[in-house]
């Protein structure tokens, strides 16, 4: 059962310090610049992740990404919001979007008319932004377009 509409202000400000929690847990020693996000599946589990740099560069993961497999590895596949914090050595400096590989993977698993995506530039919700997916991702490439050109496949 898909929840819509705007976030309730106290489950903003739990996504908030959720996410703002993760920056401690991240592994940035090349960039310094530690993301934290917090997922809030349909159900109401939150699932939590931090971005995780690796030497090589590529093989690194970011905190939106972290979260979602996350959530999907232990099952869930409705999501109604993600909140994304950031900053230089953990200090919050701004809002964080996320790039886009991780808006790429909300696509896949969230409706782009409803997901919200919160950016928080401080540990309150006077300090944040609330976006739907399709305002970060317009035109998104989703499983309905497979779907739409199935005939191509088959």
């Amino acid at each position: 059962m898909e929840q819509e509409g705007p976030l309730e202000p106290v489950l903003i400000q739990k996504l908030i310090e959720a996410a703002t929690d993760q920056l401690q847990r991240a592994y940035a020693p090349y960039s310094h610049f530690q993301v934290g996000a917090a997922l809030l599946a349909e159900n109401g589990e939150i699932f939590t992740g931090c971005n995780i740099e690796n030497a090589a560069y590529t093989p690194s993961n970011c905190a939106e990404r972290t979260a979602f497999f996350k959530a999907v590895s232990n099952g869930q596949r409705s999501f109604r919001a993600i909140c994304v914090v950031g900053g230089k050595n953990g200090v919050l400096s701004g809002f964080t979007p996320p790039c886009g590989v991780c808006r790429q993977v909300m696509m896949e698993f969230c409706d782009p008319r409803t997901f919200q995506i919160i950016l928080a530039a401080g540990k309150n919700k006077e300090q944040s932004r609330v976006f739907l997916l399709k305002e970060l991702l317009p035109m998104g490439f989703s499983p309905e377009n497979l779907k739409a050109h199935r005939s191509f496949f088959d």
